[in-house]
Parts: structure tokens; sequence; C-alpha cells
């Protein structure tokens, strides 16, 4: 088995949750099961950020769902939405100010078979990891991982450095799925992707 990668380092996370998002594309998330690890990069991302943000989790303040958007930075903020699925966030800027980045999309990098053990029958379409629900799903995340360090090596979650993803790769536009957000909140472009053109030349580099 291949080394273990290094994390990210907790100052990586201490930026605004609008910074720390394009900045993530390009990194990989570290998942070790019993089976074994597997390793996915990041290809989309979206910020939330803070009580001010109105298509914000902490929009209404500290609450048992949300508390660990309020912990220290580089921990995993997880929560189940829709009765069904589990979404993957990381938490940024400092204790007790609420931001975090939503992981939307990863691609497989190492363990790709491990992955598809838990999406069966789906994985290697192009789409089969372009959601943060699917995400979620082939890596095994859910409540158990809510508060998880990410800066920890030692840990069964988290995020190492990957690959740089230039400027001309990455586009950006307002978030999905949030209808219920006022302006200027609903269209705030807060969501980056690899561009679906560029994302094996990326691959490529890995």
């Amino acid at each position: 088995m291949p080394p273990r990668p290094a994390p990210l380092p907790r100052s990586f996370f201490e930026s605004p949750a609008w910074q720390t998002a394009p900045k993530l594309l390009g990194c990989q998330i570290v998942r070790t099961f019993k089976e074994g690890a597997a390793r996915v990069l990041i290809t989309e991302t979206e910020a939330y950020q803070g009580t001010e943000d109105l298509a914000c989790h902490a929009r209404s303040g500290l609450t048992k769902r949300n508390a660990a958007m309020f912990g220290p930075p580089g921990h995993a903020y997880v929560y189940f939405t829709y009765g069904m699925h589990w979404m993957l966030n990381i938490v940024c800027e400092a204790e007790s100010y609420p931001a975090a980045v939503l992981i939307r999309a990863v691609h497989p990098i190492a363990g790709a078979e491990l992955l598809e053990s838990r999406r069966p029958n789906l994985a290697y379409r192009s789409n089969w990891l372009n959601g943060p629900a699917k995400l979620t799903q082939a890596l095994g995340i859910d409540r158990e991982e809510n508060g998880a360090d990410v800066c920890d090596c030692q840990a069964a979650l988290y995020l190492a450095p990957g690959i740089s993803v230039p400027l001309k790769a990455i586009q950006n536009g307002p978030r999905v799925g949030i209808a219920y957000a006022p302006e200027p909140w609903k269209s705030m472009p807060w969501r980056w992707r690899i561009r679906p053109q560029e994302l094996s030349a990326a691959v490529a580099k890995v």
C-alpha cells in the first residue's frame, strides 16, 4: 500500500469559505475503509459564509444540527437532508464564526473499486460521483464523520494536497438548490468546479 499523503495544514482552512472553496479544487479526500483506502479529487465546491449568508445553515444561529460549523476550522460538518442524503462540508474561518465549504463532486484516483461497492451498478458512469449525496454514499460518510478532524492523517477521513488546477480550467457561478434564499444570496457566485472538458487533463497530472 502506498504511503498516506500528508494532510492539508489547519491554516489552509482559516480563510473565509468563499476563498477556501476554489482552493479545494484538485485537493484529495483520503478515505480509509476496513477493506482498504480510496482517494478522490475534489472537482466542485460551494461556499457558505456566516449568519449573514441567508443561504447558510447558520443564518438562524447555533443549533444542534449546525454546531460543527461553529467549531474550529479544518473539521467536517456532515448533515442529513431530504430524509435520505448526507452532505459533506469542511468548516472554515475562525472558531465560533460559522462558515463551511460543501463538497459537491469528486473524481476517483485510487481505490475506485471500494467506491463502486457502495454505489453498485452506477460506477464509472460520467455522473456517478458528480453530486454531494453521491459522493458521501460512495465514501461511506454519515453522522459518524460529523466533527471529524480532516487535518489528521491518521483519521479515516482527511484532506490532502492534490493537483494544481489552472484558473482557465475553473468555472464559477451561483450556488444550486437554494431557491429559498433571498437576493443577493441566491445569486452569489460561490460555486466553483473544474470544467468538464478540462477534468481529464487535470486528472492526468496525478
